[in-house]
């Protein structure tokens, strides 16, 4: 315990309990001496050590219960606005009941009453937590067994680590998640993710296999609808990235891309995009094989829809301070990490001068008119309709051409967030 923090009151308790064997047995001016010294320690009012050294120490119960702060209404309130978050924790969770309220009240999802509103601005982090772990939560998100990955790299390629403390959105970790279930063999889905270090503004896309063809489809599936510019492409030593074909994207295709690479076998290297291949792809699709093109599709308007719901309505936190603490009281050397107070993904972008007015306004409009919590329902519906397709059947081809975002096919343009932002990022 820190020499500044307070006793607590089982610490003043023990504390007093030894310091009354000596009150007893002082005189009159050795007592006034020890009531001195306790006064002192424990920051209690004199009047209070002298009950309590004449009389009993052990606690009492409460004549009297105090009330509940927050009653059902705010129970029933935070449950909702948690729900549309998908639970996330207290400490992002708390920052952002308000706003979520009132955006929630205009959809329609609850009533928001002036005393809820007020209790919502000034509950705490840990008064959150206690609702939060009373609350009934149901969760729809398969768990399974890793995938393994080959590895090979480029030499031509700098490899390095992206800095923790990058301000400037566009620097993008880039990785790949197999969706090969138990075997490896044959062609499986994949999905890409690009996750930006400075704002946590992730893109997703799923592909039927690891072809140039199809890497370079999601890639510029993913640019098109990216609101701000890409600076810096960081993935790591797949193959599916390292090669010559997609070499040659980024440096003649796409305009003004640094090219880097993580350091072979340092994983923590793309640390950002591995912690988001297990929250928002595993613990989603899990480690189920899934290798059709009707799966893909799939895939790719559920990640549609999670591309609205996580950039606009999920708060994440971002890491402020990393301070070294050398070993000291018998205390290993640690590093004690500091994160600012959650936000959005999208709100992070505003701050910067990254995105322009005119895309700025257009996501505000889409998460105007957007309701998160049926948005939320709607993503798990879409999960619940993946898993349902039938798996591929042996002897039988799929046609990678009708997975891709480039070629014309039925489905194109019939999900929710299938919009373009007009820049100019890839030559014509």
């Amino acid at each position: 315990m820190s020499t500044e923090e307070n006793m607590t009151i089982d610490e003043r308790r023990k504390y007093l309990g030894k310091m009354k064997a000596r009150y007893v047995d002082a005189d009159r001016k050795e007592r006034g001496r020890l009531l001195d010294e306790m006064e002192a320690v424990t920051g209690m009012h004199r009047k209070s050590l002298t009950r309590l050294m004449n009389g009993s120490l052990e606690r009492k119960p409460r004549a009297r219960q105090r009330g509940r702060t927050y009653d059902k209404a705010v129970r029933d309130t935070i449950s909702i606005i948690a729900e549309s978050f998908d639970y996330i924790c207290a400490e992002r969770l708390t920052p952002n009941l308000g706003w979520m309220a009132e955006h929630l009240m205009k959809h329609g999802e609850l009533f928001l009453s002036p005393i809820v509103r007020q209790k919502l601005e000034q509950i705490s982090v840990s008064s959150t937590q206690r609702i939060l772990s009373s609350l009934p939560k149901v969760t729809y998100r398969p768990k399974g067994r890793k995938s393994r990955r080959k590895k090979g790299f480029l030499h031509q390629i700098p490899a390095k680590r992206l800095p923790w403390d990058e301000q400037q959105p566009g620097h993008f970790e880039v990785d790949t998640v197999f969706h090969c279930g138990a075997s490896a063999s044959g062609e499986f889905m994949c999905t890409v993710q690009m996750i930006d270090v400075a704002t946590g503004w992730s893109e997703r896309a799923s592909v039927l296999g690891r072809s140039y063809l199809v890497m370079e489809d999601a890639f510029r599936r993913m640019l098109a609808r990216l609101p701000f510019p890409v600076l810096e492409i960081h993935p790591d030593n797949g193959t599916e990235f390292m090669n010559h074909h997609l070499l040659r994207f980024w440096k003649e295709l796409v305009q003004g891309v640094e090219l880097s690479r993580s350091r072979p076998y340092q994983k923590d290297d793309n640390r950002f995009v591995e912690q988001k291949n297990g929250s928002l792809v595993r613990d989603y699709l899990g480690y189920d094989r899934l290798d059709t093109v009707a799966q893909t599709r799939a895939a790719n308007q559920f990640y549609d829809k999670m591309w609205v719901y996580y950039n606009l309505f999920q708060p994440v936190m971002r890491l402020e301070e990393k301070t070294y603490c050398p070993a000291q009281n018998g205390k290993p050397a640690h590093i004690k990490r500091r994160h600012d107070q959650a936000r959005t993904p999208f709100d992070r972008l505003c701050e910067t001068d990254a995105i322009t007015e005119e895309h700025k306004r257009q996501l505000q409009r889409l998460q105007a008119r957007i309701n998160p919590r049926q948005l939320r329902q709607e993503i798990y519906a879409q999960i619940d309709y993946l898993f349902s397709l039938p798996p591929a059947q042996a002897g039988v081809p799929e046609n990678v051409y009708q997975t891709l975002w480039s070629e014309p096919h039925p489905h194109k343009g019939d999900t929710l967030a299938h919009f373009t932002f007009n820049r100019t990022i890839i030559h014509p």
